[in-house]
């Protein structure tokens, strides 16, 4: 197999980390795609599972538009773009914010989740269960704030550290422990979850 040519994005799929690629963008608009390669599909998954499926390619579309745009403000001191294409997401994830609760309370009442996808087969028994769990999950997801919810999710569906949500929420890694102890006993005091030594 070939070597890609030095300079071409393929070079800089692997072995050059965000923050080298991203500079090289400010010259090179064309290899900000690597960053786009690297990290869109796990920011799709995120924002689908906010938003739904429809709603995250929009939402990963004007996320990585964002950042191109803002690539010449980005801290070249963080090797890793993922906590800051997080923290774009998760405000245009805000923005549709209304949307996500309504999709929550939708299926908290109607107990038919609003993300699968049409014609998937469910057993019958696994139906019952999950949709009575996933109702109650929607309704605890949608009364908790706003800011302790982005932590969760961020968390939890995005796969990030707590130092990555913190800098993708932009603020303290305490705040973020504080808002991930919040959310995680309200959800567990709406499902009827024990507490552990978290809490």
């Amino acid at each position: 197999m070939a070597e890609a040519p030095p300079g071409s994005k393929a070079a800089f799929s692997t072995d050059v980390d965000d923050a080298s690629l991203i500079e090289r963008s400010r010259r090179e608009p064309e290899l900000f795609a690597a960053i786009f390669d690297r990290h869109a599909d796990r920011l799709r998954g995120y924002a689908a599972r906010r938003l739904g499926p429809d709603a995250a390619d929009d939402v990963v579309a004007d996320t990585f538009l964002i950042a191109f745009r803002r690539r010449d403000r980005y801290d070249l001191s963080r090797t890793d773009a993922a906590p800051w294409l997080y923290g774009i997401a998760t405000n245009l994830i805000g923005e549709r914010r209304r949307a996500e609760v309504r999709m929550y309370r939708a299926y908290a009442r109607s107990g038919a989740d609003p993300l699968a996808a049409e014609g998937h087969a469910q057993r019958v028994a696994d139906a019952v269960s999950a949709q009575a769990e996933g109702s109650r999950l929607a309704a605890a997801l949608a009364s908790l704030k706003k800011r302790d919810r982005d932590a969760l999710l961020l968390y939890t569906w995005g796969d990030l550290s707590y130092e990555e949500v913190a800098r993708a929420l932009d603020v303290p890694v305490g705040t973020v422990r504080s808002r991930l102890n919040r959310a995680r006993r309200s959800l567990r005091a709406a499902l009827g979850t024990p507490t552990t030594s978290e809490d």
